[in-house]
């Protein structure tokens, strides 16, 4: 799985903090997320291409977690959507944190370590969560906490740190007397995001009590519990706080969405590609757009798109699924599952839905729509047609109003045009049906039988012209007006 917007894994190691095996790492995700205000789970909800829970889950995974374990509530809703990319545990009631990580307690061995987050953290860095596993095992700490010095901590649990600089506890202010007025002065915030030694963590966990305001089981409680035991607690400050920004609502959700769009927005940039205005621009995460591509004004790369180098993409026009080749323009359209080669020209205007292919140097113009078709290499749909369940060769011309008929009610049908073939105006193909090589068609045509090679396919009524006809329908037009007969 890419994690592009998480940042790039760096490619060195610190000489001073050697290297650690990978974590476990457990995803704290039994949360209701009511105040979302949504019949879907609050870490489903879409972030750039992403449920919500994906986010921290890829960063664990790009971190060398050993085993990534999410904490879901009763039912599991959250968890079955990974597959077996992840392990399951249950947390049968909202007791909180502490009680949430004791679930997970049957896959936490005692000599590991285990990184604990929670699942609506989707800035989390990769990075980050590497250091923090180094930095704990190097200092052979019980528990490591990541802190955030922040110029408004209201809500936040405060970090109270004992003289040496270590942590002696956390003080939680969800409630009033939860903490005193001078712990209320410390900016020093528990991310939530902490580093423990496995065993001492079980040890801990069966002495947390849920005697705060509150009544929950709180998992910052394991660290004073860890101290009077005589083990080391550290804090390792997170320079960028962005990182751990949580989701609670829509309102947090769309903050967090615009420092996430920057961050693909950069990668991209730095790696070769010009997006002309990146405020009006939407890039999924999972995107790969090749160097010298241009993406202009008002288009969305969404899903799993590729674009190729050199390509111009947009303005106005949005990409679901979709894989474009190298030096392809697309402008004013909406293609999803569709393919488009190299130097092909879409739009302006152009609909590409699922099952469309556009071979090398073809060309889908203004107000087409094209469906489940192969366009070959070369060839072109100016504007004005449909075109649906079609094999089309090299080098043909569809002229404006070219319609495939390929739904007879019941069933759809394929049609297959031949290489350099030239349909004119007006020209509808009556699937299925078959036309050869170097065939034409005449101007309005409706076609219901298959045309062979080098043909000329004629399919429409006699032109009969009825001499006097304006004069007699100006004489019915009066008579009517006047009340006589018509």
């Amino acid at each position: 799985m890419t994690v592009a917007a998480c940042g790039d894994l760096p490619s060195t190691r610190s000489p001073t903090i050697p290297a650690v095996s990978g974590p476990v790492v457990v995803i704290l995700a039994a949360g209701q997320g009511t105040r979302m205000r949504s019949a879907t789970p609050k870490l489903l909800h879409p972030l750039c291409g992403r449920p919500l829970l994906w986010w921290p889950v890829a960063a664990a995974q790009a971190a060398g977690a050993s085993k990534v374990v999410i904490v879901d509530g009763p039912g599991g809703p959250l968890a079955g959507s990974f597959g077996d990319q992840v392990e399951t545990a249950i947390q049968e009631q909202p007791l909180g944190t502490a009680d949430a990580v004791k679930a997970a307690a049957g896959h936490i061995d005692h000599g590991e370590t285990v990184i604990v987050l929670a699942g609506d953290v989707p800035l989390l860095r990769p990075e980050t969560l590497i250091e923090l596993a180094r930095v704990h095992e190097h200092e052979g700490a019980a528990a490591t906490m990541l802190t955030a010095v922040l110029e408004d901590p209201r809500g936040y649990g405060r970090v109270v740190r004992a003289p040496d600089g270590t942590v002696e506890r956390v003080v939680e202010t969800k409630a009033s007397g939860d903490a005193s007025e001078l712990e209320l002065l410390i900016r020093e915030v528990n991310t939530g995001v902490f580093a423990f030694d496995g065993g001492a963590l079980l040890e801990a966990l069966a002495h947390v009590r849920s005697d705060n305001a509150q009544g929950e089981l709180y998992l910052p409680d394991v660290l004073p519990i860890l101290r009077r035991h005589e083990r080391t607690v550290l804090g390792h400050e997170l320079p960028d706080p962005t990182e751990t920004l949580g989701v609670n609502d829509r309102v947090a959700l769309a903050e967090v969405r615009a420092i996430a769009q920057r961050r693909i927005h950069e990668r991209h940039m730095l790696a070769g590609v010009t997006i002309v205005d990146p405020a009006s621009t939407v890039i999924d995460v999972d995107v790969e757009i090749g160097a010298d591509a241009e993406i202009e004004p008002f288009t969305s790369l969404r899903g799993t798109t590729t674009v190729g180098s050199g390509s111009v993409i947009g303005p106005n026009a949005t990409l679901i699924d979709a894989a474009v080749g190298e030096r392809a323009t697309i402008v004013h359209a909406y293609v999803t599952g569709a393919e488009v080669g190299d130097r092909v020209s879409v739009g302006p205007f152009a609909y590409l839905r699922p099952g469309t292919i556009l071979r090398e140097g073809s060309k889908v113009g203004t107000f087409v729509e094209v469906k489940n078709s192969d366009l070959g290499a070369g060839s072109k749909i100016p504007h004005l047609s449909y075109i649906g369940d079609a094999d089309i060769g090299e080098g043909t011309n569809l002229g404006a109003s070219t319609i495939t008929a390929n739904y007879d009610g019941y069933r759809k049908h394929r049609t297959t045009i031949g290489a350099r073939v030239k349909t004119s105006v007006d020209t509808t193909l009556v699937a299925p049906v078959k036309l050869g090589d170097d065939t034409y068609t005449a101007a309005g045509s409706v076609i219901t039988k298959d045309i062979p090679e080098g043909a000329l396919g004629v399919a429409r009524a006699h032109q009969r012209n009825v001499e006097g006809y304006a004069e007699r329908r100006r004489e019915r037009e009066q008579a009517a007006r006047d009340g006589g007969p018509q």
